[in-house]
């Protein structure tokens, strides 16, 4: 494992626009250290999103470029970079009709062979690893065979968590992870990949909303507005100043007060 504080990713003058000529990205730079739980904050539109899709190539920059463990992305180093990138989905993204077991192991598809894939034959050990994960994650091995879509979203993300660590990924994107959930399950969550990433040394990306868990769960926290980075810090900076600033006096997303820390985080 390597030491805390090299770099994991850096964002390089990142410019995004659309076809529609929409800026998502204006110029951003950014560099997160490797181990850190950073999360990005901002409304709806600020960039968020496209910000966490550059990391694994499901948008690509209009100008400018990003650098994942000191190598750059691109056509050929993207295939290779992607076994270390997991991602967790808003919106889980599972096979609904895909057993948990499935869909967990299907987090090792960038790993093997497209025959193994094909027909479903995967390793003992990836799949001895799937039932690891599904343990770990605080699913009973009674899911292991149970449809995805008979489960409950909270049980979903798990199973979502679960994939995404599937190949000890060097780094986790978590794209609204918690958007879908109440918030005791939200927080449940966070606990999980906040673990799970430490016990792997793995950096985290992830974008919120709720001000209350980004303090909570945060070691840095990057705001963002109109594709630019407005705020850098750690959590007991972001007070009432830098919140109007990012989202304005009034629709605050969450509440104000700052909760503990978590600092054990499960």
């Amino acid at each position: 494992m390597s030491a805390r504080g090299e770099t994991a990713i850096r964002f390089d003058a990142i410019h995004k626009r659309y076809p529609d000529g929409a800026v998502a990205l204006d110029g951003l730079s950014l560099t997160v250290p490797r181990g850190q739980f950073c999360v990005i904050l901002g409304p709806s539109g600020a960039g968020k999103s496209t910000l966490l899709r550059m990391v694994n190539g499901l948008a690509i920059p209009s100008a400018g470029y990003i650098e994942v463990e000191g190598e750059r992305i691109g056509p050929r180093t993207l295939p290779r970079l992607r076994r270390r990138i997991g991602m967790i989905h808003q919106q889980f993204n599972l096979v609904p009709r895909a057993s948990v077991a499935a869909n967990v192991i299907a987090g090792a598809l960038p790993a093997v062979s497209m025959l193994r894939a094909l027909t479903g034959l995967f390793p003992a050990e990836l799949r001895a690893r799937a039932c690891a994960l599904i343990a770990d994650v605080g699913l009973e091995e009674t899911h292991l065979r149970r449809r995805a879509d008979a489960l409950s979203g909270g049980q979903q993300q798990r199973v979502g968590i679960a994939r995404a660590f599937m190949l000890d990924p060097a780094i986790i994107l978590a794209d609204e992870p918690v958007a879908s959930l109440d918030p005791r399950t939200s927080r449940d969550i966070l606990t999980l990949i906040a673990r799970e990433a430490r016990s792997r040394g793995s950096t985290v990306l992830c974008s919120l909303h709720q001000i209350d868990l980004a303090r909570a769960f945060a070691d840095r926290i990057v705001a963002l507005s109109a594709g630019r980075i407005i705020f850098d810090g750690p959590p007991e900076a972001l007070d009432r100043a830098a919140i109007a600033n990012i989202y304005g006096e009034i629709g605050e997303p969450g509440p104000v007060a700052i909760p503990e820390r978590m600092a054990a985080a499960g």
